[in-house]
C-alpha cells in the first residue's frame, strides 16, 4: 500500500480557525465599517485638544461639546431614513425650531403642557407627510419640496411671533430673582433642563432608529428601496409609502430634540434660521459614511460625526481659534472622511474578491 503523505497541520487560532482566516475576518470586518473612519478622527481629535489643552476634559467643556453635537445629532438621525431613499429633507432644521414655538403658541392659548407637546409632534409629523406626498405624488425633487417647507416655516414662525423672542418655556427653568432659587419640576428635568438630558435623548433616539434601519422589515424595505427603485418596487416593496414614512420620521425626531433643546435653554430666538442646522446634520450624514446617491448609511456614523463637530467646536474654542476658522476644519474633515471612506470601500472590495 501506497505511503500516505500527511501534509503539516495548518496552524490554528485558540477559537479552531486558521489564524490567518482568523485575521482575514478581523480584517475585512474593520474595513467594513463605515463608523470607522469618524470614530478614528473623533478619538484623535479628542486626544489632541487633551494634550494641548487638559481642561478640555472638564464637564464644562465636554458639556458645551454635547450641546453643540445634540441637536445636529438628532437631525442626522432622522435625515439619515431619507438620504438612505436617495432623497434630502432641507426642511429638518426648521421643523427642530418651529415644533417647539407650535408648543409655545398652543401653551399660551390654554392648553396644557402636555397636550401642547403631543399637538406639536403631531404637527412636525404632518410637515413630514406633506413633504413626503409632493415629492411622492406630484413628482416634485425632494430638494425643491423640502427647500420650499423651510422658507414656509421660516416665515409662519417670523410672522406669528412679531420678531419677538419667547420666553420662558413651558416646562423650562423660571427666571431667577437676587433671592430664590430657580427650581424645576421632575418633568422639566428629563423634558431638557438636566445637564444631560437632551444628549441622553438623542442617544436613546440613535439606538431606536439604528435598530429599525438594521433589523427590522421597514428598514430592509428602505434601503432596498433607495440602492434600487424599480428592483424594490417589482419585488412588491410599497416604495411610495416607505417614502413618505421615511419624511415623517425625520421630521418628528427633529421636532420631538427640539421641544427639548428649547426647554433646555428657556427661550427660543426667531431669527434663529434653519439652514445652519440642517447642513451641520447632513455633514455628520457624510461624515458617518452614509451614501447621498442612496441605499447606503448608517445612523451610528452620522451620530459620531455629529460628535465630532461638537468635539471640534468645543476644543477650538478652549485653544483660542477663532469662530471663522471652524468652518474651514469642518469643511477640511468632510473632505478628508469622504477620502478615507471612499478608500475603505475599495479596499473592501479588495478583500471580498481576494
Amino acid at each position: 500500500m501506497a505511503d500516505i503523505v500527511m501534509s503539516p497541520a495548518e496552524p490554528q487560532s485558540s477559537a479552531g480557525l486558521p489564524s490567518d482566516g482568523v485575521r482575514r475576518y478581523i480584517w475585512r470586518f474593520f474595513v467594513a465599517q463605515r463608523e470607522i473612519t469618524p470614530f478614528i478622527i473623533m478619538v484623535a481629535l479628542f486626544i489632541f485638544f487633551s494634550i494641548d489643552s487638559p481642561e478640555f476634559v472638564t464637564s464644562l467643556s465636554l458639556n458645551a461639546a454635547a450641546g453643540f453635537a445634540g441637536p445636529i445629532a438628532a437631525i442626522a438621525v432622522g435625515e439619515v431614513l431619507v438620504l438612505v431613499l436617495g432623497e434630502i429633507d432641507l426642511s429638518a432644521g426648521q421643523v427642530f425650531l418651529t415644533t417647539p414655538w407650535v408648543m409655545y403658541w398652543l401653551w399660551q392659548l390654554g392648553l396644557p403642557v402636555g397636550w401642547a407637546i403631543l399637538a406639536s409632534l403631531f404637527v412636525a409629523a404632518g410637515v413630514g407627510m406633506i413633504n413626503g406626498m409632493i415629492t411622492v405624488l406630484l413628482n416634485v425633487p425632494s430638494f425643491v419640496a423640502t427647500l420650499a417647507t423651510n422658507f414656509i416655516l421660516f416665515g409662519i414662525v417670523l410672522i406669528e411671533s412679531n420678531d419677538t423672542e419667547a420666553t420662558p418655556i413651558p416646562g423650562s427653568l423660571p427666571p431667577q430673582t437676587s433671592s430664590v432659587v430657580p427650581h424645576v419640576g421632575f418633568f422639566g428635568q428629563v423634558i431638557g433642563v438636566w445637564l444631560w438630558s437632551e444628549i441622553l435623548w438623542v442617544v436613546a433616539i440613535a439606538l431606536v432608529i439604528h435598530y429599525v434601519l438594521k433589523r427590522t422589515r421597514f428598514g430592509v424595505r428602505v434601503i432596498a428601496t433607495g440602492g434600487n427603485l424599480l428592483g424594490a418596487a417589482e419585488a412588491g416593496v410599497p416604495v411610495r409609502r416607505v417614502k413618505i414614512w421615511c419624511f415623517v420620521l425625520c421630521s418628528f425626531l427633529s421636532g420631538a430634540v427640539g421641544i427639548v433643546d428649547a426647554v433646555k435653554y428657556g427661550s427660543m430666538d426667531p431669527g434663529n434660521a434653519g439652514v445652519n442646522y440642517i447642513l451641520y446634520a447632513v455633514g455628520a450624514c457624510v461624515i458617518g459614511g452614509t451614501a447621498l446617491t442612496g441605499g447606503r448609511g448608517t445612523v451610528i456614523g452620522a451620530f459620531i460625526g455629529a460628535i465630532l463637530i461638537g468635539v471640534l467646536e468645543a476644543g477650538l474654542t478652549i485653544i483660542g481659534v477663532s469662530t471663522n476658522d471652524f468652518y474651514v476644519y469642518i469643511g477640511l474633515i468632510m473632505v478628508v472622511a469622504m477620502t478615507l471612506n471612499g478608500w475603505l470601500d475599495r479596499l473592501a472590495a479588495h478583500t471580498r474578491t481576494s
